[in-house]
């Protein structure tokens, strides 16, 4: 039970935070020194919560929340954190209280600095990076990497998507973009799959289907399909996850949110 807890937890994170895409609409002024995006997906005060569950078991909560601006390197950034916890009944079996931090630019949309600190069972990983996007230099504790520009990490490349224009996209489209982890910029896929509705317990919602391709060598693997349904709207929220496996599946489904930017014009009820 420990290793199948610990599974969910890898491939929620896995599937919330490679959902990438294309069509970006910004701007290159020449009074700014970075691209500005237009934003109408998320603001500060958002909070959405994920029950996770395999077959009819609950195992863990998820959750993205935005609770401040902060300044760093002279720019307002969004503090975005994700956290994975296990619940209380399998905490004896395997405790989980994972977090990632996020710092991303409140007009261009990309990120200054990343943190990531796992806790899983016995094992501990704390790694942080600051992506000095001037000078095209990512600083980890270890040495010093050249990054693209406006290169994401694994959480601020969610956000990033959640801008993004899916309307001129045609099933089967696949989408490519990079992200930087550890020592490496990692190239990554999305399949675009179409619409549909999609009920969970937070209500009906039209949706698109995405398909991240997690490919060997990157921060997480997985033996099976994910597929995740965003909001058909503005803010394009994710609303379910499903990662199907060799027996069953598993499956993240939002269960609460609240400050949203604007109206939720993709639920039906």
């Amino acid at each position: 039970m420990a290793n199948k807890l610990n599974d969910i937890v890898k491939i929620l994170a896995a599937s919330f935070i490679l959902i990438l895409g294309h069509n970006i609409n910004y701007a290159q002024s020449s009074k700014n020194e970075f691209r500005v995006i237009e934003n109408d997906a998320f603001t500060t005060g958002e909070i959405l919560r994920f029950e996770v569950r395999y077959g009819f078991i609950t195992a863990g909560i998820a959750e993205f929340s935005i609770p401040r601006i902060v300044k760093i390197a002279g720019r307002e950034t969004y503090n975005v954190v994700f956290k994975v916890n296990s619940i209380p009944a399998f905490d004896l079996f395997y405790k989980v209280r994972d977090r990632y931090e996020t710092y991303i630019d409140r007009e261009g949309i990309f990120p200054w600095r990343f943190e990531q600190h796992i806790r899983e069972g016995g094992y501990s990983r704390d790694f942080s990076a600051f992506f000095d996007q001037r000078r095209g230099i990512a600083r980890t504790s270890e040495d010093s990497y050249e990054i693209p520009r406006y290169i994401n990490d694994i959480v601020s490349a969610f956000y990033f998507t959640r801008t993004y224009d899916f309307s001129k996209l045609k099933p089967g489209d696949k989408i490519q973009l990079e992200n930087f982890y550890k020592d490496k910029v990692y190239p990554l896929d999305v399949i675009y799959r179409g619409k549909e509705k999609i009920s969970v317990d937070a209500g009906t919602f039209k949706c698109i289907i995405l398909e991240p391709i997690i490919r060997e060598g990157g921060l997480f693997k997985s033996e099976g399909t994910i597929v995740i349904w965003l909001t058909d709207d503005e803010l394009k929220i994710p609303i379910k996850v499903r990662t199907k496996i060799l027996i069953g599946s598993i499956d993240a489904d939002l269960i609460y949110y609240e400050g949203l930017k604007s109206k939720l014009k993709s639920k039906v009820k």
